[in-house]
């Protein structure tokens, strides 16, 4: 059909006949805090209902293009505004932050940039990337092209630098810059397997210095050849496409997954897979290189991805599923997000011409757990994995279906003469599903996580200080409600479930209600695997899925989940190994809180042991000092650098003295636990000029107070635990008790292990509320207490 010029209808008032939508408290928090419109003074003037209007209304608005009168987009943006109260389907967050505020920020979630190998071309996809940032999206980049590391540079006669070193330029860019005025950009960076810098990419994320990039690796079909052979591979210069070297396929694979046991990156993607599928439907304008931050959405230079879910808790009825309304809102959802397209305020003139070739949108499902619970299917279970394949089978019908009905009324995709698709009846959309994180608007619409399992049962919320003493357990409700049911709830399962978050160990609950209640770690890495296999099935893109790892869990479980990854058809893999992120230091469903009620500030005890580190730091030789109680937990800690008098001197003693007043004060973290936080803290913080190279490399003074408590305590601190002392994750290390009694004279030398305590660690603190319910799932980091979400 041929477009019509737009016509501006501007957004009327919310029809008074329009059902009022249900929220959780935690959606109204989010919604209030992110989503709904504030005036100069920053108080609301903008309700839930208000805002699913205002979306409603600008998305139908975009069928003016197409000739629609004011009646009819009308009619359309009721439509639409059912789906959005109800739920049923949510547009990402762009789409519901800035559709209709007339603020010119972007619709679309994320964009893939190009980097190109020339000074020009890397510092127009960083400019690229801040306006990207700065206006609400993610940002994906292949560093793939740039020539490796010692490359000599033949226009200044000097020598590279290297993907890695660019990279960081990437991630301090993205820290001075919040998405949309609201929170900080998120990265993807993707190197070949075959680039010459590869190791150095697969351990950049180990040293600390880039913190605002997820990382994958873009494994080739060759590589994986050759890892099965036992054989060497090739690795390239992308500058002259020359063989530098090779190495063995499976010393690098053991090196991708030790990093990722150890530090959750980096992923991988099967690049080749990627670029042979429906993720790639243009080879024309391939090959695909990089996907966006959660990698679930391939893309070309400069394409975007605007993204939608599916809430598949609210098509449940009577203990089935709803197939009819669920075809029915696949249709109306695909409309919506192809009219997003047509109506975005794109930011790069590029980006408006790749997004209308081939009007890429990715149509995903969440609320997966949930229809599991309702339905009494074991997340782990042969069944869960066939109706898995089922519903996204009939998502990906009903949406192809909907996408050649619109053809019919607007045309093809432009590219579509080009696409794998031409033999084919003509459709509006080069790809139409994906799985995409779901992130806040699970919160928002009071579902669970995409297709992850439950993350816990419980959570606890423990506030403590001069004004208030509260502690707040709140345990799934649809469990509460089938214990209820089936007659075993009391006060006390209530307490025990808040203590350890998950009940698949206590034996007082029926086995089938402990099978369907599993959980993220209780369930076996190899069904994450093939759960996210079974969506892959019908997911033109790919799918967004964290392969939850318990803390116990071996780098063997590592390697077995990529290898299944690969042979059971996925186009990518992330695995996230519960407390491998050194800023993980509190604990979910435990209840320990003995420790809460000393004083506010404790006493010191008359007598104290401890032990001097010398290290050699910017401002010279630093002696660190850690005292401990009797208990022998952290109690203070003294500074010594330069002449008394001096200044550097008075900040070393300020430092000192600030550390000690925190490990004394009260607190819901242990001693322990205090320390290793401020070794976090102190960690990476970097002056004018550093001391020492790779493992001994000391940043500043702070640095090496960080070092100290690292090589104390064994904290695993940017790489700190093994300073000075290669470490491969399975030597035998010496407990620092041990050391002491043994008068080491060289402690900085000897690595020591963290004695941790035999608590299930399970969260992170949450930025926004402070509760330990900030945990990883879907490629980011969501708050179960707050909703703050990351993605």
């Amino acid at each position: 059909m041929k477009r019509k010029k737009k016509i501006n209808f501007s957004l009327p008032p919310r029809p008074a006949d329009l059902p009022a939508g249900v929220w959780t408290e935690q959606a109204l928090k989010v919604l209030a805090e992110r989503y709904l419109l504030k005036d100069e003074k920053l108080e609301l003037v903008e309700t839930p209902e208000d805002l699913c209007w205002r979306v409603a209304w600008q998305i139908a608005s975009a069928e003016a293009v197409w000739g629609a009168t004011r009646k009819k987009v009308e009619s359309l943006a009721r439509e639409f505004y059912r789906l959005l109260v109800t739920h049923e389907f949510l547009p990402n967050s762009p789409t519901l932050m800035n559709a209709g505020t007339d603020n010119g920020l972007q619709y679309s979630a994320c964009f893939v940039l190009p980097v190109e190998d020339s000074l020009v071309g890397i510092f127009d996809a960083l400019k690229y990337q801040a306006l990207i940032h700065q206006t609400g999206g993610g940002t994906g980049f292949s560093f793939s092209r740039l020539r490796p590391r010692g490359s000599v540079v033949k226009s200044s006669h000097g020598t590279a630098s290297g993907p890695v070193s660019f990279m960081r330029i990437f991630d301090a860019a993205t820290s001075e810059i919040k998405q949309g005025g609201k929170r900080r950009g998120a990265n993807m960076g993707v190197l070949r397997i075959d680039h010459p810098d590869i190791l150095e990419f697969i351990r950049c994320k180990k040293e600390g210095t880039i913190t605002n990039f997820n990382i994958s690796v873009a494994v080739t079909d060759r590589f994986m050849e050759a890892l099965k052979g036992d054989a060497d591979y090739d690795l390239i210069n992308p500058k002259n496409g020359q063989k530098t070297a090779s190495l063995p396929a499976r010393q690098v694979f053991a090196e991708i997954v030790q990093t990722a046991w150890e530090t959750g990156d980096p992923g991988v993607l099967f690049i080749d897979r990627m670029n042979t599928g429906a993720s790639n439907p243009v080879p024309s304008l391939g090959p695909i290189e990089s996907t966006n931050p959660c990698g679930e959405v391939p893309l070309y230079p400069f394409d975007s991805c605007n993204l939608g879910s599916i809430f598949l808790n609210y098509f449940v009825e009577n203990k089935n599923i709803n197939w009819k309304k669920l075809e029915k809102v696949t249709k109306i959802a695909v409309r919506f997000m192809d009219n997003v397209i047509e109506i975005n305020p794109y930011i790069l003139p590029q980006i408006e011409k790749t997004t209308k070739a081939v009007r890429r949108i990715g149509l995903g499902v969440g609320g997966w757990a949930d229809l599991l619970v309702s339905l009494r299917i074991p997340y782990d279970s042969e069944e869960a994995l066939k109706l898995a394949e089922k519903v996204m089978g009939k998502i990906k019908t009903a949406a192809v279906a909907e996408s050649q009905k619109l053809a019919k009324l607007r045309g093809a995709f432009p590219l579509f003469a080009q696409s794998i698709y031409k033999n084919q009846k003509p459709r509006r959309n080069s790809t139409l599903t994906t799985i995409a994180p779901t992130g806040t608007i699970s919160i928002i619409a009071g579902a669970s996580s995409g297709i992850e399992p439950l993350f816990a049962l419980a959570y606890r919320h423990i506030v403590k200080d001069k004004e208030l003493d509260r502690e707040m357990t709140f345990v799934n409700e649809k469990f509460a409600s089938v214990a209820k049911e089936r007659g075993f709830w009391s006060d006390k399962l209530q307490e025990k479930v808040g203590n350890i978050g998950f009940i698949r160990t206590l034996t007082e609950i029926p086995e089938d209600i402990r099978a369907v209640f599993g959980t993220a770690h209780e369930i076996e890495p190899v069904w994450h695997v093939r759960m996210q296999a079974a969506f892959q099935k019908y997911t033109d893109n790919a799918v967004s899925k964290t392969i939850n790892l318990a803390k116990e869990a071996k780098v063997e479980d590592v390697r077995e989940a990529y290898l299944l990854a690969w042979e059971t058809g996925c186009k990518g893999i992330t695995i996230f190994r519960d407390g491998c992120k050194e800023a993980q230091v509190l604990n979910l469903g435990v209840g320990k809180t003995d420790h809460l009620n000393s004083q506010s500030v404790g006493e010191r005890p008359f007598k104290v042991t401890g032990v001097t580190y010398k290290l050699a730091t910017p401002v010279g030789s630093a002696f660190v000092t850690i005292n401990e109680d009797i208990s022998g937990n952290p109690l203070e800690i003294f500074i010594n650098v330069g002449k008394a008098g001096s200044d550097v001197a008075a900040m070393a003693e300020a430092l000192g003295r600030t550390l000690s007043t925190s490990l004394r004060f009260s607190s819901f973290l242990t001693p322990l636990e205090k320390a290793k936080e401020l070794a976090h803290q102190l960690s990476g913080i970097g002056g004018r000029r550093s001391v020492g190279f790779g493992p001994n490399k000391i940043l500043s003074l702070p640095d090496a107070v960080s070092i100290a408590l690292s090589l104390h305590y064994g904290f695993r601190i940017n790489g700190n635990f093994n300073f000075g002392v290669p470490l491969n994750g399975t030597e035998s290390v010496v407990a620092a008790k041990e050391i002491r009694e043994a008068g080491a004279n060289d402690p900085a030398t000897v690595s020591v292990p963290l004695n941790e305590a035999s608590v299930m660690e399970t969260g992170d603190i949450c930025p926004a509320c402070g509760a330990s319910a900030l945990v990883h799932e879907e490629g980011c980091s969501k708050c179960h207490i707050c909703g703050h979400s990351e993605c």
